[in-house]
């Protein structure tokens, strides 16, 4: 896995430009903006965000509890702590506490019942009007952007390596390559400033 597409374009969105695209998705209809912040805020995969159930929601943790869709069987799961705000999109957009309660049926029950390709083009017109393009403009690169922007702030490797669901530390650790922005801040906490 590498940070760059063969043409050298960058895969990843900057802090800026998720900020962008979380400002833009603001004005989307509400289920697609609680998309968008569950992806930007979580690092999810999308399909892991659109098979997120409201009992896999812990308002009291602060977690999304994520099945990792990308390992050899089921049943792995990981839980990422997100923003309170986000909890509070999710709960107030799709009703979590309520359907918490009917516990039953709120287990089975997709936040997003969407197919895969729908919860894409959510996430591109978002992109799209926060002046977005390129290969970075797309679901996984807000999921390299997470990963880019938790190393830079000095998130422990192994954090984000369980927060991504990534089996190998050496997955995780080119988020360590950015560049840009990024890489300044890094190279700044080295020089102390």
């Amino acid at each position: 896995m590498q940070l760059f597409d063969p043409d050298g374009a960058r895969k990843y969105l900057t802090v800026a430009e998720r900020d962008a695209f979380l400002k833009a998705a603001e004005q989307a209809p509400r289920e697609a903006r609680t998309l968008c912040m569950t992806l930007a805020w979580s690092g999810c995969r999308l399909s892991e965000a659109l098979a997120l159930t409201a009992d896999r929601v812990d308002l009291a943790a602060g977690v999304l509890v994520f099945e990792s869709l990308k390992k050899r069987r089921d049943g792995i799961y990981r839980a990422v702590p997100v923003p309170p705000a986000l909890l509070e999109a999710l709960d107030l957009v799709h009703g979590v506490r309520e359907a918490q309660k009917r516990r039953g049926r709120a287990q089975g029950m997709r936040l997003w019942p969407i197919a895969r390709m729908s919860g894409w083009r959510a996430v591109h017109a978002a992109m799209l009007d926060a002046g977005l393009s390129g290969v970075a403009a797309s679901p996984k690169g807000l999921r390299h952007a997470f990963g880019v922007a938790a190393v830079s702030r000095g998130i422990p490797l192994n954090l984000v390596q369980k927060w991504l669901g990534h089996a190998q530390l050496s997955t995780t650790a080119i988020y360590a390559n950015a560049s840009g922005p990024e890489e300044q801040d890094i190279a700044r906490k080295m020089w102390g400033s």
